[in-house]
């Protein structure tokens, strides 16, 4: 009789994985029955949660570059500022800098630069993409 109160006990106080529904076994505190529930679960919670910081710049970045290659087709162009800012582009955000010969300083995000300047008292962007000559002053 024993014996079958104490599986009775432990079967009224089994816990179940998390993710899968599966009886545990082992730790009185486990929550998963293995390394790829508890991932499973973790990523399906995070991912709908609220944008964290870090999503929210990575998407910033993406958009900035995806916008700077549509308007850059020929390596280096001009496009009124404006045009850029109209499609939620944000300055702000960049990975790197680089500066020319010349003193320019063009603002990257990834492969495409920009840099501002005035035209006709226009404020514009020259769009430029990373050239292999440019990895000689990054040193």
């Amino acid at each position: 009789m024993n014996g079958v109160l104490f599986y009775i006990k432990n079967f009224l106080t089994m816990k179940n994985c998390l993710e899968c529904g599966d009886p545990l076994e082992g730790r009185i505190d486990k929550k998963f029955c293995s390394v790829y529930c508890k991932s499973a679960y973790h990523h399906k919670n995070n991912k709908n949660k609220d944008h964290t910081l870090f999503k929210q710049i990575d998407q910033q970045l993406k958009l900035n570059r995806r916008l700077l290659k549509k308007y850059n087709q020929s390596g280096k162009t001009t496009i009124r500022k404006n045009i850029l800012i109209e499609n939620v582009f944000n300055p702000k955000y960049l990975t790197h800098y680089w500066k020319a010969k010349n003193g320019n300083i063009y603002l990257f995000c990834y492969e495409y630069g920009f840099m501002e300047k005035k035209e006709n008292g226009n404020a514009k962007y020259v769009i430029v993409q990373w050239q292999p000559y440019m990895n000689e002053f990054l040193k």
